[in-house]
């Protein structure tokens, strides 16, 4: 596409038409599977009848394709090439779509490796590369906001470097917001990148432990969406600051079928993935003052309004636990979760 006619059409809110699209099939396929959902059950070393581990990703195939998901998001870390065609063979045969999941290049010698993985990624059918700038969470990563900016640096580094092997395989990367960065400090990232190969994975629920409104994220972040991390979300309170958890699909207070909308406007062929992770809540201490060590400011609205939504809209039922829970039980739970999410995005959301 030649400049300016992307450049026009971003002008008329429609920037995400200068990305190149999967095929139109998709569009209609139900919603897939992050292989994180199956954070129990991936590699699991509890010996289950009912809840078999998963071993790899031909496994996680066949077991969606039962479950009624239309595909998967799983990491294609350490494939081979051969491993890569049998995914391929299965992929097809079952009729499912697949996105990878992968690491970005740290230095210059990284990049074969990075180079290695999109290329088998590739030949296994995927078009769409999900990751990640850092694999923690930032108020418990960075002390400093010295040390935040390191990252930021060494991130923008790291997408530099993958973007050429990106181009030149005809993949496409997109970024998770995955309480690293804020939805305007990711869009200025996306932006210093430039690249139609390198867009964005929009995760509904990850940026409320950073106090954002998820509609706006959304908003935000839609004119460069490639894939989506569906999943409903709900809160509660604690001493410092708020509790957050995955919860089934429905019963939390994000507005999905609103947030779909605006990811299928930007993107008619965006593909949408499961994350439905179930543990225990998570803590986002934001009373604490370790936690606005990497902010610039304090946000004092954007924290009220999260302290209000807390009090507002807590999980009257008690937000859900697994720590006590014997590891079947919490295999149950985990597959419980997720059957029930499918259901409930084929009945309700129009995800089939």
């Amino acid at each position: 596409m030649e400049r300016r006619d992307f450049l026009q059409r971003a002008a008329l809110g429609a920037a995400a038409l200068a990305f190149p699209k999967v095929p139109g099939f998709l569009k209609d396929v139900p919603m897939g599977v992050v292989v994180h959902s199956y954070a129990s059950r991936w590699n699991s070393k509890v010996q289950s009848r009912n809840y078999p581990a998963f071993t790899n990703a031909l496994d996680l195939l066949e077991h969606c394709r039962q479950i009624g998901a239309g595909g998967v998001q799983v990491v294609v870390k350490d494939w081979t090439a051969d491993f890569a065609r049998q995914v391929r063979e299965r992929r097809e045969k079952l009729g499912l779509y697949l996105e990878g999941s992968i690491g970005l290049p740290k230095k210059p010698e990284d990049v074969a490796v990075f180079e290695k993985e999109v290329v088998n990624a590739r030949e296994a059918g995927a078009q769409i590369l999900r990751t990640v700038t850092l694999g923690g969470r930032r108020y418990e990563t960075f002390k400093t906001r010295d040390e935040f900016e390191n990252f930021r640096k060494t991130s923008l580094a790291s997408l530099q470097m993958a973007e050429p092997v990106l181009k030149k395989h005809k993949m496409r990367l997109a970024v998770e917001n995955h309480k690293d960065y804020t939805s305007k400090e990711l869009v200025t990232v996306l932006k210093q990148i430039g690249s139609e190969w390198v867009g964005a994975t929009i995760d509904f629920g990850n940026n409320l432990a950073l106090l954002e409104d998820p509609m706006e994220v959304v908003e935000r972040l839609a004119p460069f969406v490639q894939s989506v991390h569906i999943k409903d979300m709900a809160v509660d309170e604690y001493p410092d600051g708020f509790l957050l958890s995955e919860v089934p699909l429905g019963s939390g207070i994000l507005d999905l079928p609103k947030m779909i909308a605006l990811c299928r406007k930007a993107n008619p062929a965006v593909t949408f993935n499961l994350e439905m992770i179930t543990r225990d809540p998570l803590e986002i201490p934001c009373l604490k003052n370790e936690y606005w060590a990497t902010f610039d400011h304090t946000p004092g609205a954007e924290l009220a309004r999260m302290l209000r939504t807390v009090r507002q809209q807590k999980y009257k039922a008690g937000l859900p636990r697994v720590s006590g829970l014997s590891a079947e039980d919490r295999l149950a739970a985990e597959e419980k979760n997720i059957v029930s999410s499918i259901s409930y995005s084929k009945e309700r959301l129009g995800l089939t």
